[in-house]
């Protein structure tokens, strides 16, 4: 016995040394192809898993050294990734903020899920499976991604977003529609005499009972014993204590039949409304991202090469109707719902994968001869694939929504008008960059005018007397009702980087002669905005770093004119190098 323990201590160590080579050599090397860490750790796991390189360990035993051994132990550790990645969003939540988003969870994500359900469904009636089957392949199907959708978001700093709150509240809804699938899976396998509403009805009120619980004891108790942690003294008992509270939640909302992630997540709403949010946030971040790797890692694991490549027509038609039929789905309900066609399509083409969930329904299908063998192989063949895709279908959907946004017109009131405006200056983007610039010149006298692509920050500028209109500045046309020639200076504040250099090539291929000023992320962004056409670009690392420099040295006494010439100094030196870069 102890032989054997040892012999499996050796074996986690040197998974363990697998998955850290993997994190720390094999991902960087996909990031440094600006392909997304999502999609590193799955290729990674694809190839050091079982039917990548694991499979030659027999011929070349030397392979098991780089290779993971047992898949199953590192899938339990990849699970409080997306534990802690729930837990995180949650704290960037309220429940009051989720209250508004009921419309979506049950309107967009009811919508999403039973449209997807049906013409998955269908298909699979197409190619011969039986109706039970069908049903199950369909309910399997139609749920996404919430731990690569929600990483994606993040990556992308648009998890509070419109695209994102509206992607939270479907993946929201279908880790309600967990515990009822998996209770028509197991119904229907074991032939039961009970009622099946009624197995759902008492599942609805378990599950309702395991939230109030939840939300009890972050109301009640949770704060209380933070406190009692931080007066013993020690980061390490409130370590514990947050590790205590994400797994606690999660087993809480699990017994009860719900998702583990469900659990977590609330537990995240609850933890957001103490004075511990932000310590908890900084120190969970490295575990998340680490245990979130794992997850992807195990993810790539679960795609048997030699299937697809032997089933490869089945294959591609199921995942090229898997991801036409959910993202047609996911497009209509937000389209009906209020999102607009550009929120609709953005939004889709996050949720037009499928989801880890897939291979937990299609396990306990299996187990229950719901779905044989080789239908379950070819379906979780078809589910992988589709998670593998999910970061370029994010961003084809992102494409699709851009040329879509480009033709919808403009609410009456709100479009572009330069008349009177003459040797005026156009600021594209009016958050808070950009107001703060018009403050300035306005004081100064200038005339402005804004443009934006929300509609709520334009009517909140204009309640406040500022020339601020909807339009996207990368359009010609925007540009053109703007009086872009008659115009003295551009500026461009936004933050996505991709529609800031656009903006910047449409308004340089407009005017040749034009001053325009951007804003830039890092040097990277300077540079491809330096070659768009931008006369000068700020930065935003470098003036961050020069205000804080100064700060430091007026803390430590320097006189205000001394630190003024050191960063003016500095300041030179920084874009001197950024130019060279």
């Amino acid at each position: 016995m102890a032989v054997e323990g040892a012999y499996g201590n050796e074996v986690m160590i040197k998974d363990a040394i697998v998955f850290l080579f993997a994190a720390g050599i094999v991902v960087p090397v996909f990031r440094s192809l600006r392909l997304p860490a999502v999609v590193g750790f799955i290729f990674a796991g694809i190839a050091l898993g079982p039917h990548g390189l694991g499979q030659f360990t027999g011929d070349m035993p030397a392979l098991e050294f780089i290779t993971i051994s047992e898949p199953e132990a590192a899938s339990l550790f990849g699970e409080l990734g997306v534990l802690f990645l729930l837990f995180l969003l949650g704290l960037e939540l309220s429940f009051a903020r989720l209250w508004e988003l009921r419309r979506a969870v049950f309107g967009v994500g009811g919508l999403q899920a039973g449209v997807s359900a049906l013409a998955i469904t269908g298909g699979a009636l197409a190619f011969g499976q039986d109706l039970i089957p069908a049903i199950t392949i369909g309910l399997a199907l139609a749920l996404s991604s919430t731990a690569i959708v929600m990483q994606l978001l993040q990556e992308t700093h648009r998890a509070v977003s419109p695209v994102g709150r509206t992607a939270l509240a479907v993946l929201l809804f279908q880790d309600i529609l967990v515990a009822p699938i998996l209770i028509f899976v197991g119904f229907v396998a074991a032939g039961s005499e009970t009622s099946l509403l009624a197995l759902i009805g008492e599942a609805l009120l378990q599950g309702l009972l395991a939230v109030l619980a939840i939300v009890l004891i972050g109301r009640f108790v949770l704060a209380r014993v933070f406190h009692l942690a931080a007066h013993a003294g020690g980061r390490d008992f409130l370590m514990a204590l947050t590790l205590l509270t994400v797994v606690g939640a999660a087993v809480i909302t699990a017994s009860a039949g719900l998702s583990l992630a469900l659990g977590a997540f609330l537990a995240g709403i609850l933890m957001g409304e103490t004075e511990f949010k932000h310590q908890t946030e900084v120190d969970l971040e490295p575990f998340k991202g680490l245990l979130l790797g794992l997850f992807f890692l195990t993810v790539g694991m679960t795609l048997d090469l030699s299937v697809i490549a032997q089933l490869w027509k089945e294959v591609l038609i199921g995942l090229c109707l898997l991801l036409v039929a959910k993202f047609v789905a996911a497009s209509i309900a937000c389209r009906l719902f209020g999102g607009g066609t550009v929120l609709a399509v953005e939004t889709a083409g996050f949720l037009a994968g499928a989801g880890e969930f897939a291979f937990v329904i299609l396990a306990a299908a299996t187990a229950g001869s719901v779905i044989d063998n080789q239908t379950a192989t070819l379906i979780a063949a078809i589910a992988g694939l589709s998670m593998v895709l999910t970061p370029m279908l994010a961003r084809l959907g992102g494409l699709g929504a851009a040329r879509f946004h480009k033709t919808e017109p403009v609410p009456e009131g709100l479009q572009p008008d330069a008349t009177g405006h003459d040797g005026h200056v156009i600021i594209a983007g009016f958050g808070r960059v950009g107001r703060t610039i018009g403050d300035l010149l306005r004081a100064e006298g200038a005339d402005l005018i804004g443009l934006d692509v929300d509609a709520r920050r334009i009517y909140r500028a204009r309640e406040d007397n500022w020339h601020v209109f909807l339009g996207d500045a990368a359009r010609p046309e925007i540009l053109h009702k703007s009086g872009l020639e008659r115009a003295a200076l551009f500026i461009v504040t936004v933050d996505d980087a991709a529609s800031a250099e656009s903006m910047v090539h449409t308004a340089r291929a407009l005017r040749a002669d034009l001053p325009i000023l951007a804003r830039a992320q890092d040097t990277d962004h300077a540079k491809r905005l330096a070659q768009a056409g931008a006369s000068f670009v700020i930065p935003d690392a470098i003036e961050a770093g020069l205000q804080l420099a100064g700060r430091a040295l007026r803390t430590f006494g320097y006189a205000p004119e001394t630190v003024r010439d050191l960063l003016a100094a500095e300041r030179e030196e920084e874009y001197r190098r950024a130019e060279e870069a």
